[in-house]
């Protein structure tokens, strides 16, 4: 447990330099910098760090449940954020409403404590209800786990480690404000002058926010977090943790994440789904009644800055391809509870410029049934209903188109398809090794051999092991997610990275 809280706080800390924090800096940056009394400035910072932990750990685990239980509206705790966030500006830019605003705090902490502290607790809490970080297997865990009301001891720890991490460089940027105020002496000199700037600061981050302005500049930045990401979260020990947690065994169809086409098994059903869009009269859409056609199952959430990434793309092959017998089915899988909300996801949709069919995953049944864990995840199905190809994350947008022309051309033989659509591909490129299992089941990369599944086999070396690939020697006992080395076990990669990391578990000599 203690190592999946670790990977928790490091998530965290990654999705807390991410582009994602964007709509949130200028507001930290403001509690630091528009402090009330004399040296406050840093116990500003920390209450709003504070208030922030509190409230994203809060609405993330348990808004969902709560608001369902009273039959209030799923976006709710976002609307109430925004409002207390314009009336905190508000507060700031005249002092008599901060006064009136500061008071309900007063009997939270002791009398001795600034108001503007006490204060800053209550912008916090406000500001968590806002947080949207980028979504990884950790976050997707702990959604999962609050959508499904499965909510623990566990997953209360990894949800607070989680936000911890993430406000940690956020805490950072709070105390620069406070800094900044405290060394130019003019800034300190106009202290009223700094605070009215903050409030007005404040209410047209409040407007910015809700009405989604940030989300363009957000999708401008790429994805440079995302080689990071997966580094910590798509490793073997917090890839099973994960799957403990939220229940189910995960990655079914994990191996098929590579870079050819393989028949992985049949494509579930959709499942469960709350309401389509974009279909005739907006009746469901049965993956059966897609036979004959190729279908790109691509799971995403509106609010999900690495899904809007891919969207142009997505958009690009549907409208390339629809002709000839391509269809995409967005599964949306609600990250917050304001993503269940089926209008917001319908303006949402149209805004991004999305019109194929979208299901509405509220429930996480199609999400479940494809043992899904991530946003966003594409399953490429080919015309018999089998998938062929799976792609987690952003980028080899090149490599899934060829993959659906393949599968155009085998589903209808002598057609002649458009040019590719040839959109940049954004997503940092640099040539690494992909993520690397021992295990059978996401042995896809091993090379020279067949392997025994949970029993001691002999392994010979090839001539040679490709980039990318590696091969077994001696005795070893392949498992499902590890391998146990035995007489003269050797371990062949063929690599191309500044670092290899190996997992190891155990006792011995390793050479």
């Amino acid at each position: 447990m203690v190592g999946l809280l670790l990977v928790g706080v490091v998530a965290g800390l990654i999705a807390g330099i991410s582009p994602c924090i964007v709509p949130v800096l200028p507001v930290v940056l403001v509690a630091g910098a528009a402090g009330g009394e004399e040296g406050s400035g840093r116990k500003r910072a920390v209450g709003v760090v504070a208030g922030l932990v509190t409230s994203f750990s809060a609405v993330t685990l348990g808004g969902s449940w709560l608001l369902g239980a009273l039959h209030l509206p799923q976006d709710l705790l976002r609307d109430i954020g925004l409002v207390a966030l314009g009336l905190f500006g508000l507060g700031l830019l005249v002092p008599a409403v901060g006064d009136v605003l500061a008071r309900p705090f007063e009997r939270l902490t002791p009398r001795r404590r600034p108001s503007s502290d006490r204060a800053a607790f209550g912008l916090g809490l406000a500001l968590g209800a806002l947080f949207v970080p980028c979504a990884g297997p950790v976050l997707a865990a702990i959604s999962v786990v609050g959508a499904s009301h499965h909510v623990g001891i566990e997953s209360v720890l990894l949800t607070v480690c989680f936000a911890v991490g993430a406000s940690v460089p956020l805490l950072f940027v709070a105390l620069a404000g406070d800094e900044l105020v405290s060394r130019v002496t003019q800034l300190r000199q106009r202290a009223p002058l700094v605070r009215q700037l903050g409030g007005a600061v404040l209410m047209v981050m409040a407007l910015v926010i809700g009405l989604n302005l940030t989300d363009g500049l957000q999708r401008l930045v790429p994805g440079y977090t995302s080689t990071l990401q997966k580094e910590v979260e798509g490793t073997a020990f917090a890839s099973s943790h994960l799957q403990a947690l939220t229940g189910h065994g995960g990655g079914s169809f994990s191996a098929c994440d590579s870079s050819v086409l393989e028949d992985c098994g049949a494509a579930p059903a959709f499942r469960s789904v709350t309401a389509w869009l974009h279909t005739p009269g907006d009746r469901p859409l049965p993956l059966a009644s897609l036979r004959g056609k190729v279908v790109l199952v691509d799971f995403w959430t509106y609010s999900c800055i690495n899904c809007q990434r891919t969207l142009p793309h997505v958009e690009a092959w549907y409208s390339r391809y629809r002709a000839d017998g391509f269809v995409v089915v967005g599964v949306h899988t609600p990250e917050f509870a304001f993503e269940h909300v089926v209008s917001n996801v319908a303006a949402a949709a149209g805004s991004l410029g999305v019109g194929y069919p979208v299901a509405v995953d509220d429930d996480y049944a199609t999400w479940d049934a494809y043992h899904n864990e991530y946003w966003p995840a594409e399953y490429l199905v080919d015309a018999e209903g089998r998938v062929r190809h799976v792609h987690f994350a952003e980028g080899e947008y090149t490599q899934t188109e060829g993959l659906i022309r393949k599968l155009l051309v085998a589903a209808h033989p002598g057609t002649v398809l458009p040019p590719p659509t040839g959109l940049p591909d954004r997503t940092p490129d640099e040539a690494t090794n992909q993520e690397t299992y021992l295990g059978y089941e996401r042995s896809q990369f091993l090379v020279g051999g067949q392997v025994v599944p949970d029993a001691p086999g002999s392994y010979s070396l090839p001539t040679t092991v490709p980039p990318g690939g590696y091969a077994l020697s001696g005795t070893w006992t392949v498992g499902p997610e590890s391998a146990t080395a035995g007489a003269g076990a050797e371990l062949e990669l063929g690599f191309q990275a500044k670092d290899v990391y190996l997992v190891l578990g155990g006792t011995g000599t390793v050479t």
